[in-house]
């Protein structure tokens, strides 16, 4: 079928974006996932059941739900019955260790939680109880839904038990519920890591959800016919905030995978045919190196978006993503705000970020004086538009995040070119991103400082060819230890991707130092050569 493009949707809210994209197309598929099948109106019907439940057990406007589980169609119905009722949905990280997971569940103020009993190896219902025993506040969080195969684990309610609690909700209170809810107000609330030991609450406004996310899918020129394999954890900012929405505004469908496995993702992709590729580029790596590869049919890709050097996005283009678009952007700035378009030039696409979505405003600034720099200068990448309206609970890191003149501060660096495509060229805060995933680096450095035979502790990204950096410590040590002695906390208390990969023991003659003391830690890489 060649369905033709969609008009913008003039939708506000996330479920308003459903009703009327069901209204549009009820027939169309608009969900695939844990062996069902959801048509737009099946969606639509279901999300609504859940919200009477969710209402039923008190869920109102502005209250705090989170969401603990993998990619399964039972996020993405809880997402969309959280936020019409005016609820903000909170994404929990599937791999957060207990004292992780206690700090969001506390910070965010959650009152009730979705969640399953386990995912992969992990068992949920021992980590709700870690959580519980960590020093955080989680007295607020009432009632935890569970879904699994038997009954709930104690202190739980089983998550089938809020399809009964909505059995006698009446359609009208939804539907006053959701009329209440505002294009300006909170829709969800995700976490990234920053230049600090513990992660940042990043507020996402309904409106801006569906008007940024629609550009992002007008740049890769989706059409309902369109299908994404998206196999990005949804609790991340590019699977719930990025893609989910760019595909939704255009009418097209999600093919979920609960986790990423490379022979899985090439079977799903050719037996959905898929068109839309999402994902990063240890993740291509993955395919191109499966042994299924050579033998699945891949011929349905056609476009998507990604982040990497040059040669890594080249691959994709190898894989059969003859459009595929390096994006640019922060959890902060829903996603992203630049990105190219599918139809520039491969140069274009693998070299620059592209160019700015409508409603944002780039400018590439002195870091110093925040003075504007002129074309081919470095500086800066600095923007208004389609941006969080601040952290949660922390005017102090909202005030350092925007200068003077509105401008949110990315601590990324950039410049343009003469035709105004952006050239990405670095960060300044000290920020890992390892498998498309931002690590604080402060984080790491709190737990190994933490233990008796750790004087300093210095952490900082790696390049490598799978994950882009990888986390690697340099560590000052009192008194003679091992690497794994060193590593055993960090494996209890950080997720697996904040472990570090490599380790090194140093002197302290041998750190690099100003003329005046100062540690350069720009230089820490050299160490490890």
């Amino acid at each position: 079928m060649n369905t033709p493009p969609m008009a913008m949707p003039k939708a506000k809210t996330a479920m308003a974006l459903i009703d009327e994209i069901a209204a549009r197309h009820p027939e169309r598929e608009a969900l695939v996932g844990g062996g069902e099948r959801y048509s737009w109106a099946e969606f639509r019907t279901r999300t609504r059941d859940l919200a009477k439940g969710l209402h039923a057990a008190g869920v109102r406007r502005g209250d705090k739900v989170a969401i603990l589980m993998g990619n399964r169609p039972e996020w993405l119905i809880a997402d969309f019955a959280i936020m019409s009722l005016g609820g903000v949905m909170v994404a929990a990280n599937t791999w957060a260790t207990a004292r992780e997971l206690a700090y969001q569940l506390s910070h965010s103020e959650c009152r009730l939680m979705i969640m399953s009993a386990g995912f992969l190896k992990r068992d949920y219902a021992a980590l709700i109880e870690d959580a519980r025993a960590e020093d955080y506040d989680l007295s607020g969080l009432e009632r935890i839904f569970c879904l699994s195969d038997g009954p709930p684990p104690e202190g739980m309610e089983a998550f089938e038990e809020l399809w009964r609690l909505g059995s006698d909700v009446p359609d009208d209170e939804i539907d006053a519920a959701q009329a209440a809810v505002a294009g300006e107000d909170i829709a969800c609330l995700l976490y990234t890591s920053g230049s600090t030991a513990l992660p940042k609450g990043v507020p996402l406004q309904h409106f801006a959800l569906i008007e940024n996310m629609w550009g992002i899918g007008e740049r890769l020129r989706l059409t309902p016919d369109d299908r994404l394999w998206l196999a990005v954890s949804l609790f991340w900012g590019l699977g719930c905030e990025n893609a989910l929405f760019a595909v939704w505004t255009h009418g097209s469908s999600i093919v979920l995978q609960e986790h990423f496995d490379a022979g899985e993702a090439l079977r799903l992709i050719e037996a959905e045919r898929c068109t839309i590729f999402y994902g990063t580029p240890n993740m291509t790596l993955a395919l191109q190196e499966h042994p299924d590869y050579a033998d699945r049919d891949l011929s349905s890709l056609r476009t998507g978006a990604t982040l990497g050097l040059p040669e890594q996005i080249r691959r994709l283009v190898d894989l059969g993503v003859s459009e595929i678009c390096q994006v640019y952007g922060l959890t902060e700035t829903y996603g992203n705000c630049s990105l190219n378009d599918a139809h520039d030039t491969l140069a274009r696409r693998t070299e620059s970020i592209g160019t700015p979505l409508p409603g944002n405003d780039i400018i590439i600034a002195d870091m110093e004086t925040g003075r504007l720099l002129p074309q081919g200068e470095t500086g800066e990448i600095r923007l208004k538009g389609y941006v969080t309206p601040g952290y949660y609970k922390d005017p102090e890191k909202t005030a350092e995040a925007f200068d003077e003149n509105g401008y949110f501060r990315t601590g990324d660096l950039g410049f343009y070119d003469a035709d105004g495509y952006l050239y990405f060229r670095g960060r300044t805060k000290e920020m890992i991103k390892t498998g498309g995933i931002n690590v604080s680096p402060a984080e790491i450095e709190e737990v190994l400082i933490g233990h008796d035979a750790v004087e300093l502790a210095y952490v900082i990204g790696l390049e490598d060819p799978r994950r882009d950096e990888i986390v690697a410590a340099v560590v000052v040590a009192r008194e003679k230890i091992e690497a794994d002695d060193l590593l055993a906390p960090c494996r209890e208390i950080l997720a697996a991707y904040k472990v570090p990969r490599r380790l090194i023991f140093v002197d302290h003659g041998d750190l690099p130092l100003t003329s005046t003391g100062k540690l350069q830690k720009n230089r820490l890489k050299e160490l490890f050569k």
